[in-house]
């Protein structure tokens, strides 16, 4: 593992230390103007982030054959595909919280460890896809196909199984004693000298089946852009990393995004095309940054100025 990589994971470490350690060590409920500030904060990591990528792939601190200027649009991109996919995924997480009455102050707890988890799930899931494209082309047609089929998904009806019929929660229903209370913000406790796991770590369990499961869609459309292991795994990473902050924002105005989800499927939709089309079509690197930019803005705008029937904005 190279230098760069190492001082990555290091930097994230740093950040998730002060996160959780320090800058939210009690557990509190974010306000609104609160939320907005760390999501300022984070994105502007993010994208200040892209200098380090121009600089490391100008002077040659990874190898690769991308120039600093393609390497730095094609972080960008990738960042911001997770970014607008992870927008679905907080309303997810925000139906998650209440069908598990999780308590609003123990919800940054549950965010964190669920996203600590999703850094290790997805590094893995990001280095056998990119293997997996580098070793078998036609990889690229089965994930080309996997992103078109998600993208029919978020056309189609939504998921009404509820979120306790999850495979994984049965599972664990099954194989440890559950409390039916929480227990401030333990995920185990001892009862009778048994160890049990807690409500809170049943909507755990959740968040983390149900990032994998968005990561199935997020990382191919990443991959879809570009097959560089690190600019896939930091763009993925510095995006998910404000998701905390960005939950807060978004889960009290999820009616008032109708048409964000038809945004989101255009979005798979063109990046599954771009990988059918890979060995007939090479679209310059900026034109993916644009249609994916208007593409999100599109779907936002237009919710705010037409919003759907019964969800107007007050």
């Amino acid at each position: 593992m190279s230098t760069l990589w190492i001082g990555f994971i290091v930097f994230v470490a740093l950040l998730l230390f002060l996160d959780l350690f320090v800058l939210n060590k009690e557990d509190h409920v974010p306000r609104t103007r609160e939320a907005l500030k760390w999501t300022a904060m984070w994105t502007a990591i993010g994208l200040s982030f892209s200098a380090v990528i121009w600089l490391a792939y100008g002077n040659g601190w990874i190898a690769s054959e991308l120039s600093p200027q393609q390497a730095t649009i094609n972080y960008l991109t990738g960042y911001l595909v997770e970014l607008s996919l992870s927008m679905d995924n907080v309303f997810v997480i925000a139906l998650i919280f209440k069908y598990f009455k999780v308590p609003a102050k123990y919800q940054h707890r549950v965010l964190f460890w669920g996203i600590l988890g999703a850094i290790v799930f997805r590094l893995l899931m990001i280095l056998a896809g990119v293997y997996l494209l580098e070793q078998f082309d036609w990889m690229f047609y089965v994930f080309g196909l996997l992103l078109l089929y998600s993208a029919a998904n978020l056309f189609g009806q939504e998921d009404d199984t509820p979120p306790a019929e999850n495979p994984i929660i049965v599972f664990i229903r099954r194989l440890v004693p559950v409390t039916k209370s929480y227990h401030g913000n333990h995920f185990w406790i001892k009862r009778k000298g048994i160890r049990a796991a807690t409500p809170l770590f049943i909507a755990l369990m959740m968040v983390e089946t149900t990032d994998v499961i968005f990561a199935i869609d997020s990382i191919p459309a990443i991959l879809g852009i570009t097959t560089d292991p690190f600019i896939v795994f930091s763009s993925n990473i510095m995006a998910i990393l404000g998701l905390r902050s960005l939950y807060f924002v978004l889960s009290s105005m999820m009616d008032k995004f109708g048409y964000l989800k038809y945004s989101l499927a255009l979005i798979l939709v063109f990046v599954g095309v771009k990988m059918l089309l890979h060995q007939v079509w090479h679209a310059p690197d900026w034109v993916s940054l644009v249609v994916i930019f208007v593409l999100l803005t599109g779907g936002v705008v237009v919710s705010l100025v037409m919003p759907p029937e019964g969800k107007e904005i007050v």
